[in-house]
């Protein structure tokens, strides 16, 4: 092969840019992975032979389709459904379904590329693929929840199964979701089968696997503190997001002697300065999860203070869990966070850190575990 046809870092990203226009978020993915690699196989002819980069940024397969659904006026809604099978080299696809108006395919094809990285880090069989609409939950009646859920499935059936894609949950798709999700693809197949984790109890779901994604990225952070003599207790943490990732990163801080002063919605950030408690936190998992409120409840009931459309990054402490969503932390906040004495952060998030302030975080050795790693847990 002529020397030509090798590609540098920058021609790579400028033919994965142009053959992906506007898709900042799958371009950033790509990119963090690239960057981290590409000194390794720039030698290696092999790799430039076989188009290892251009195929582990091209996924196998996208699906788009039309989800039709009713509300409880009787009015036809449309909405968008998709899945990103992005490889399923070692093991079936697998990764969450995301329900939030902000979803579009660009989201979905970072997610699924981050998905299939993490999936290989747990050591498993399996393969990453991301998938959701940019329907929102927020504000609809159970029985909206669950037409909407019929629909989706009722297309999405056909792609998926225990050897093939096994979906989970993820924003604004939780166990309420995931019963409708189910329900819809044994009604149509006939078969009662393994294609979703996140399931109830009741109905073949697995223990801890609620609680595995933020517990994990507590234990990764207390993992790397051990192994600089140091551990979470004691620590002041800032958390951000109120979902299930949030609630379970929350309660195993607190479990392990740490003060979790921050939590986060769509709303703002509250500041409780003493430290959110496990009555406190069950007061959030209730509001979030039973009530659909937001945070500024919190702040009424426990006389904590609330920072309308804030992040918290900009809060003193010790150690930092973003949990909420992705590019949640700028480079500016990063800045902040290391001028305030910040010595660790664990990502629960998906690239919840915008890539520049990834390189300040190491460049002052703080203790960084990256999503890919930190958030892996989930099975």
């Amino acid at each position: 092969m002529a020397v030509a046809d090798h590609v540098n870092l920058e021609q790579f990203m400028v033919g994965l840019i142009r053959r992906n226009p506007h898709e900042t978020e799958f371009h950033q993915a790509v990119y963090e992975v690239a960057a981290n690699v590409f000194d390794y196989i720039e030698d290696k002819e092999i790799y430039h032979e076989m188009q290892i980069l251009r195929r582990i940024a091209e996924p196998d397969r996208i699906i788009v389709f039309r989800v039709c659904w009713e509300d409880d006026n009787g009015n036809i809604r449309v909405n968008r459904g998709y899945r990103v099978q992005n490889n399923n080299s070692i093991g079936p696809y697998k990764g969450g379904l995301r329900f939030h108006p902000s979803v579009n395919l660009s989201i979905l094809k970072f997610l699924a590329f981050e998905q299939t990285f993490k999936n290989s880090l747990t050591g498993l069989s399996m393969g990453g693929a991301k998938g959701g609409s940019d329907f929102n939950v927020k504000g609809k009646s159970d029985n909206e929840v669950m037409r909407f859920c019929q629909s989706f499935m009722t297309e999405l059936y056909r792609h998926v199964g225990d050897d093939i894609d096994v979906p989970a949950g993820d924003i604004g798709v939780g166990a309420r979701e995931i019963g409708y999700l189910f329900g819809q693809y044994k009604r149509i197949t006939n078969r009662f089968s393994g294609v979703l984790t996140g399931k109830g109890m009741e109905y073949g779901g697995s223990p801890i696997r609620t609680e595995a994604t933020g517990y994990g990225a507590v234990y990764m952070m207390d993992d790397m503190l051990k192994r600089v003599g140091d551990h979470v207790e004691g620590k002041t943490c800032l958390v951000s997001g109120a979902g299930n990732v949030a609630q379970y990163a929350t309660e195993k801080i607190i479990q392990l002697g740490g003060k979790v002063v921050t939590m986060s919605d769509s709303t703002g950030f509250i500041y409780d300065k003493n430290g959110i408690d496990k009555d406190q936190l069950a007061f959030i998992v209730d509001l979030k999860t039973n009530r659909r409120g937001s945070l500024d409840q919190y702040a009424k009931e426990y006389k904590a203070e609330f920072h309308a459309g804030m992040r918290p990054w900009s809060v003193p402490c010790d150690l930092a869990f973003p949990c909420a969503t992705q590019n949640e932390i700028n480079q500016e906040e990063v800045q902040t966070l290391i001028k305030n004495g910040c010595i660790g952060v664990s990502e629960g998030a998906n690239m919840p850190t915008e890539q520049e302030g990834i390189k300040d975080f190491v460049d002052a050795k703080v203790l960084f575990a990256p999503s890919k790693a930190a958030n892996a847990e989930t099975v």
